[in-house]
């Protein structure tokens, strides 16, 4: 059940397709085999006023968390946070090349004795998406 929220910078609205972001995190993600693809939600947020470094209006910035539930092996971990913070980078490298730009992940458990969930997405996906 992993969770990929993305928050980032109003300036790279005209600048970056999150959307496609989005999509590019969820095939990462999937790619690992550590979650079960009906399990991923890649979701993103601007943040309409920002001020980062200097305050320069020009500079920009994208904050990944990776949300998961526990009990994955720590190598498991590692590898999900590399492969979605790599392909995050590969899609930004154009955007970190010519501009002022941070990019940031950070992974964090979901404690399973406070989580509820419930879902019929399983419902309507094919078997090989379980």
């Amino acid at each position: 059940m992993p969770h990929i929220i993305l928050e980032y910078s109003a300036n790279l609205e005209d600048r970056l397709d999150m959307a496609a972001l989005c999509h590019v995190l969820k095939d990462a993600a999937a790619a690992t085999g550590v979650f079960p693809p009906a399990g991923i939600r890649v979701r993103a947020h601007v943040a309409d006023h920002v001020v980062i470094a200097d305050g320069d209006p020009g500079h920009a910035f994208i904050d990944i968390t990776l949300r998961l539930a526990s009990g994955r092996e720590a190598a498991a971990k590692a590898h999900a946070t590399d492969a979605v913070f790599d392909a995050a980078r590969d899609f930004t490298s154009d955007l970190m090349a010519s501009a002022p730009f941070m990019l940031s992940l950070e992974l964090r458990e979901i404690d399973p004795e406070y989580s509820r969930k419930d879902s019929s997405i399983r419902d309507y996906l094919p078997p090989e998406m379980h």
